[in-house]
């Protein structure tokens, strides 16, 4: 499937900003069963200095700030090419070591209502990737999906605790149990077209896990499969600390607003 990709991030800032420093992590990965045919980022109120690989083979551009400036639009578009390997990334590639996988996190450290969560699932006798998806549907039922409900900062076990969460905490509660489990597990921010819209309300993550014979697969909880041909892979690590679209500080000017604006659809050859 051919995906055109349209994505905007705003800030406004309440005062000038003297100095500033963004860390973007907005370029598609080129992994199995993903090409990026194109992608270009343009910026207002900031200007490129380099770009590099990290530690999980994410491409990162680091952008200043310009000086005085109260607003910064980053624009990304491209085209992307996927194909359905029913979620299966393959083997490990970056220069983090897989047993780093196996290391909690703060956004991960799971506590009593994991723990109970983890007991709560029956190992299935048709192995590790059935498991792993009965594990989905448990973090699923467990914590509906609810926006606004969290916050960058909720750790995997205060969002079982609350019964609410997003996309990020689905994914965080299963990296806990996973790696709970002795499994290596890791977070992956990307993109997903819904099947009944262009315009898609804001990024998307979900959570693989490394099954011996398979290497990575992907688990989506929120919408309980397996990523397929609709999803486009952007960044991955530990957490979503390790992918988040954009980090980065500022001096001078608190942030006051953030404003994403996505569309994503499927193109015809003929376009």
């Amino acid at each position: 499937m051919r995906l055109s990709i349209r994505h905007t991030t705003r800030y406004r800032f309440q005062q000038p900003v003297a100095h500033g420093i963004q860390r973007l992590r907005l370029t598609p990965k080129e992994t199995q069963g993903q090409k990026i045919h194109e992608w270009t980022m343009e910026y207002e109120g900031a200007e490129e200095q380099f770009s590099y690989d990290d530690q999980n083979f994410n491409h990162v551009t680091l952008v200043a700030v310009n000086e005085g400036a109260t607003e910064v639009v980053v624009s990304c578009k491209g085209l992307v090419e996927t194909e359905d390997h029913h979620g299966v990334i393959g083997r490990h590639a970056g220069h983090m070591p897989l047993w780093a996988f196996l290391g909690q996190t703060k956004l991960t450290t799971p506590g009593p209502k994991i723990r109970q969560l983890i007991a709560s699932v029956e190992r299935s006798e048709e192995g590790m990737v059935a498991t792993l998806h009965s594990l989905s549907a448990a973090i699923r039922e467990a914590v509906d999906y609810q926006t606004n409900s969290t916050h960058v900062h909720t750790t995997a076990e205060e969002a079982v605790a609350d019964g609410a969460g997003v996309c990020q905490d689905h994914a965080h509660i299963f990296i806990a149990a996973a790696r709970a489990l002795e499994i290596p597990a890791r977070y992956v921010s990307g993109y997903l077209m819904m099947n009944d819209r262009v315009e898609q309300e804001a990024t998307h993550a979900w959570a693989e896990a490394y099954v011996q014979g398979l290497g990575w697969v992907g688990f989506d909880i929120s919408n309980q499969i397996s990523p397929d041909t609709r999803y486009v892979r952007v960044a991955t690590g530990r957490d979503y600390r390790d992918a988040a679209p954009i980090t980065g500080i500022s001096f001078g000017g608190a942030e006051e607003d953030l404003h994403v604006d996505l569309a994503i659809e499927q193109q015809t050859a003929e376009q």
